[in-house]
């Protein structure tokens, strides 16, 4: 194992805990909001699991998600407008708990953590399916186009895993207004998919087909 790697990502985790922690219970003025500590609990458990298992077996596919800087303006933008979203989300949930706003049922909360957990899953199988997956949008040496398992149904898996995730975070949260902050991720995911697909488009050999080939981007005859 690359013991560098390995304390790169440990870092990056644990700052991710940190963070996540305190944009959840600084406003919720306290640590007994079980809703913000079963979130924490799906979110980083299956990261860290995870996280193990490509250290061991793909080395180099975490090496590249770790080191992925963006380099285009409009994708940056996209991340900013994407970190704002997390923060106001969280910070309006917190709040939320601290002065007892509207809140979704406890067994809803159960049903989104369990969907959460879903959309994991989808990721997982995205990841293992695609070596060529990054948190940058850019085209890799040797890349080529994935069109099958489910690259064959829809052409962005990983922003289907990530929507299930990011809508179910809110709700495992208990908190209405939270969703209603994170459903901007819609605009914003769409936006970011069709910078990628035009600089796929201009630089991946057999791109273009494939758009023409796959025409959902993210739900079957839906999105």
């Amino acid at each position: 194992m690359d013991k560098d790697l390995a304390r790169e990502a440990v870092a990056k985790l644990m700052a991710g805990v940190v963070v996540t922690a305190l944009l959840l219970f600084v406003p919720a003025g306290g640590l007994g909001w079980w809703n913000a500590w079963l979130l924490l609990g799906i979110l980083f458990v299956p990261m860290a699991l995870a996280g193990a298992i490509m250290l061991l077996r793909a080395p180099d596919l975490i090496r590249k998600r770790l080191r992925a800087r963006e380099r285009q303006e409009g994708q940056r933008l996209v991340i900013v407008l994407s970190g704002l979203m997390f923060v106001v989300s969280f910070a309006l949930a917190g709040l939320g708990a601290r002065w007892g706003w509207p809140t979704f049922p406890r067994p809803v909360c159960l049903i989104a953590a369990a969907a959460f957990l879903a959309g994991y899953a989808l990721f997982g199988e995205v990841l293992r399916e695609n070596e060529f997956l990054s948190r940058a949008v850019e085209v890799q040496e040797s890349q080529h186009v994935v069109d099958t398992g489910l690259y064959g149904i829809v052409r962005h898996p990983m922003y289907a895993a990530t929507l299930v995730m990011f809508l179910s975070m809110p709700v495992v949260l208990g908190s209405p207004l939270s969703l209603a902050v994170m459903l901007t991720y819609l605009p914003i995911i769409s936006l970011r998919m069709r910078g990628e697909e035009r600089m796929l488009a201009e630089g991946l050999e057999g791109y273009g087909d494939y758009l023409r080939r796959v025409r959902w981007r993210v739900i079957p005859h839906v999105w």
